[in-house]
């Protein structure tokens, strides 16, 4: 093995020890909190929300992902972006201050939002001092702090939250679980990142990074208006015990698809565009991306949703019941999410940022012809239908971007996700149909509480599908099966 597929080997390791041990201690606060919290305290954040995940963009502005982009970043490119970003946060932050009435407004008038709003725009500030702190570590790949940051943090914070919540204090204990997660995380990392900000700030620095930058602003902010505007929908519009609803499925769906998101960027565009002068080799390696992906992807996406119904009763009995539909829905729309976002990367690492745009803009479209076409019927089940459809749509608008933009073929790029897509699908519908005839000839009359019942649901499907998927797998020897075998088991040891 070659030290550039070693590093990527070890990257991937230490990605997925990040995600697997946070979402385990995402998972494990986000059931307690639940169970604790009502649908309308989960609502009053989730409209906050909103509005933090723009102050976020604002804040990095597209030059993290261009730092990533670049080849050999310098200390003053690192430098300058540090420094743009405090600057942007505090201009940000004062500004929301100031509108934290207005805000209340558009939520049906509701006062309570204007406390846990100045308390909760903090977090986009502390967390906008770690941006620079991360990406150095990514485009070393080097990512084995950031996984400690992101334990430590959630340990520290998931204390906090469910100590508050058990006293009774509603809103504010995830109010203050955020700032915490936010403030641990990047003291944790300027703590033991070795890097401080020395070379002040730069006007040519940023000018060099300024086009990649912009481009990437312009897409990310329409991909957080795409993702924020149903919360805004549901919560302006409807109740905020729907977007409470609303808001925990988005969250539980989000911890796959994001995941599986986030291991990918992390571990496949500091590689790519380690080769992107090398057409030949780009291809080998997007070929091999893809089937990669679609072996994780599919399984684990239409895994969890087929198990969603025992999931959230298992966690939650029938107090979430409302969110279960939005939930598996969510999680199906995951899956062109992530392969949407995979093929942005592609673009990205070919220093195609505009055709970065492109996609967002034909999302956004999609999005809002979504919007008019269910809003009016007063269903939020409808709004998220239309959600998955137009999701759909986007990911075959990107696939084409991408293949007007590059020699490769559409036929070429469905190929690679077939097989594993198809065996997933297979098993899936196994499972479901395994979890019908358990629920309807075994439990039917039965005194198991409905926790239970979904605990035992959960477990037998889990494992009933992982096993199927497996196997049919070994049996069409599909290469994925042993490759990942053989990083898990081997490799990384090295």
């Amino acid at each position: 093995m070659d030290s550039l597929k070693l590093k990527t080997a070890r990257t991937l390791k230490w990605n997925a020890i990040d995600r697997v041990s946070t979402q385990v201690l995402y998972a494990v606060v986000g059931v307690v909190l639940a169970n604790i919290l009502s649908p309308e305290d989960f609502g009053l954040v989730g409209a906050l929300l909103v509005f933090q995940a723009f102050a976020i963009l604002f804040v990095d502005s597209g030059f993290g992902a261009a730092l990533l982009q670049r080849k050999e970043p310098t200390e003053k490119d690192y430098s300058t972006v540090f420094w743009f970003n405090l600057a942007v946060s505090v201009c940000v932050y004062a500004i929301l201050y100031l509108c934290t009435p207005l805000i209340a407004d558009i939520f049906q008038g509701d006062k309570r939002l204007i406390p846990l709003a100045k308390v909760m725009f903090l977090t986009f500030i502390l967390n906008g001092l770690g941006i620079v702190q991360t990406n150095r570590l990514m485009k070393r790949m080097d990512v084995k702090q950031i996984a400690v940051s992101n334990v430590v943090a959630l340990t520290v914070s998931g204390a906090l939250g469910v100590w508050l919540a058990v006293e009774g204090y509603g809103p504010w204990a995830l109010v203050w679980q955020s700032v915490a997660l936010a403030a641990v995380k990047s003291a944790w990392l300027w703590t033991t990142g070795g890097w401080l900000p020395r070379a002040g700030f730069h006007i040519d620095s940023l000018k060099k990074i300024w086009r990649i930058g912009l481009s990437v602003f312009s897409s990310s902010t329409l991909n957080t208006l795409c993702q924020n505007i149903y919360s805004f929908i549901i919560g302006a519009f409807y109740n905020l015990a729907s977007l409470g609803l609303y808001t925990q499925a988005d969250k539980w769906s989000k911890m796959g698809s994001a995941s599986i998101s986030q291991i990918l960027t992390s571990s496949f565009v500091p590689l790519l565009s380690g080769v992107q002068d090398d057409g030949e080799r780009f291809r080998r390696y997007v070929t091999k991306i893809n089937r990669f992906t679609a072996f994780i992807l599919f399984p684990a996406m239409l895994g969890i949703a087929t198990l969603g119904a025992p999931l959230f009763h298992g966690l939650f009995g029938d107090k979430w019941d409302g969110a279960i539909l939005l939930f598996q829905l969510l999680t199906a729309r995951g899956i062109f999410v992530v392969l949407t976002s995979l093929y942005s990367n592609y673009l990205l690492a070919l220093g195609y940022a505009k055709k970065l745009f492109a996609i967002e803009v034909a999302k956004d479209v999609l999005i809002l012809a979504a919007i008019l076409a269910t809003v009016w019927y007063g269903s939020v089940p409808l709004l998220v239908w239309g959600q998955l459809i137009a999701s759909l749509i986007t990911y075959f608008v990107s696939l084409a971007i991408l293949c007007r933009a590059t020699s490769y073929r559409a036929s070429d790029m469905l190929r690679d996700l077939m097989p594993a897509g198809c065996i997933a699908l297979t098993a899936s519908i196994a499972t479901w149909v395994l979890l019908e005839l358990f629920t309807h000839y075994l439990l039917q009359g039965s005194t198991i509480s409905l926790h239970l019942s979904g605990i035992i649901s959960l477990i037998g499907g889990g494992i009933f599908g992982a096993i199927l998927y497996l196997s049919i797998c070994r049996l069409t020897r599909l290469p994925e099966l042993p490759e990942a075998l053989t990083y898990l088991l081997g490799r990384f040891r090295r």
